[in-house]
């Protein structure tokens, strides 16, 4: 069975993205991915790249009166925010799918996502945990729950699901914790008992994040990365890793997540430092001058290449690769490609 997925980004993820689609091909035997290219550099980059199992969604395509009308109050992270539920359905309904996950663009994936589904049975919506480490449960404000992996079935009870978030999502989405919301978020809190259909995710390489690994074993076997939760005591292949958090700065200096998580080194050299050369290949074939996408400055002369041209003069038009130095406790970065 083809695996269905969806994401939306800008080019400020375009290297995330295309990271994500190369860890999906390298583990998932049979997938499609969806991408909502929220502005030109993205839509323009994505068509010429041609990649066989992604199709590209423009915004022109896919915004309806009601993400237009409530846009202009949203940042463009917020926005991000309340189209996800909108292009959930939009997958479903368009291409005609019996199912889509959501995923977030910074994630990685090391082993088949398709045990998740298996573990998702005959539910019709499957949500991830945080799993917030005892000492840092930040679920009150920001959910129990994380958006960043969320698979629905086109079934009466996923449709019924999808069409109250999106509600509420239009009616408030906002980057601040106010009367128990927060963002697109913190509506999933109570799915498992409103909604019939609800299960949430026990597979200990699911929802693998910043905010959790500190209470996760990581080693490295010959099939892959396997994981255990000392709290649970669950074993099990790590399926994918949420970078939240990476941020690049000027002179090209990588932040590997929030200074309060930290980072166990294990997971700094297992992990981190692979997929930070993982991104910083894919900037390079996608032309970017940085992981962080284009200039602002230098968007509108990228919005008028056309889709023919695009793959040699988006590299022009945007600058060189990116070289990566200077090395700190919690701020890492590296030299070419290499």
């Amino acid at each position: 069975m083809t695996q269905r997925f969806c994401t939306l980004f800008d080019a400020r993820y375009l290297a995330r993205g295309l990271t994500l689609y190369r860890s999906l091909q390298r583990t998932c035997p049979d997938f499609h991915l969806y991408v909502f290219a929220f502005d030109e550099v993205t839509r323009v980059c994505l068509t010429a790249m041609a990649l066989p199992q992604l199709t590209v969604v423009t915004l022109a395509d896919f915004e309806d009166a009601d993400l237009r009308r409530v846009k202009p109050s949203r940042s463009a992270g917020e926005y991000c925010w309340t189209a996800t539920p909108s292009a959930l359905l939009y997958c479903l309904r368009t291409f005609n799918l019996d199912h889509c996950t959501y995923v977030d663009a910074d994630l990685c994936f090391y082993a088949d996502p398709g045990c998740l589904l298996e573990e998702m049975g005959d539910a019709s919506v499957l949500i991830t945990p945080h799993r917030f480490r005892s000492d840092f449960d930040l679920s009150d404000a920001y959910g129990v729950y994380c958006v960043q992996y969320l698979t629905v079935r086109h079934d009466a009870r996923g449709l019924a699901v999808l069409v109250w978030w999106r509600t509420a999502c239009l009616a408030w989405c906002f980057n601040r914790c106010e009367d128990g919301r927060f963002g697109d978020q913190k509506y999933l809190d109570d799915w498992v008992d409103r909604f019939p259909g609800v299960h949430a995710l026990v597979h200990p390489g699911g929802g693998v994040a910043p905010w959790n690994l500190q209470q996760l074993d990581l080693t490295r076997t010959d099939s892959g990365f396997q994981v255990l939760d000392r709290a649970s005591h669950r074993r099990g292949p790590l399926v994918f890793f949420h970078f939240h958090g990476l941020r690049v700065f000027p002179g090209h200096t990588v932040e590997l997540t929030h200074r309060e998580y930290g980072v166990p080194d294990e997971w700094h050299r297992g992990i981190y430092v692979p997929y930070i050369r993982q991104l910083m290949a894919a900037a390079h074939d996608a032309g970017l001058p940085s992981l962080e996408g284009p200039a602002p400055s230098r968007l509108q002369q990228a919005l008028r290449v056309t889709a023919a041209n695009a793959r040699g003069a988006v590299g022009v038009l945007l600058g060189r690769r990116p070289t990566f130095h200077r090395v700190f406790n919690h701020i890492h970065s590296f030299d070419g490609f290499a």
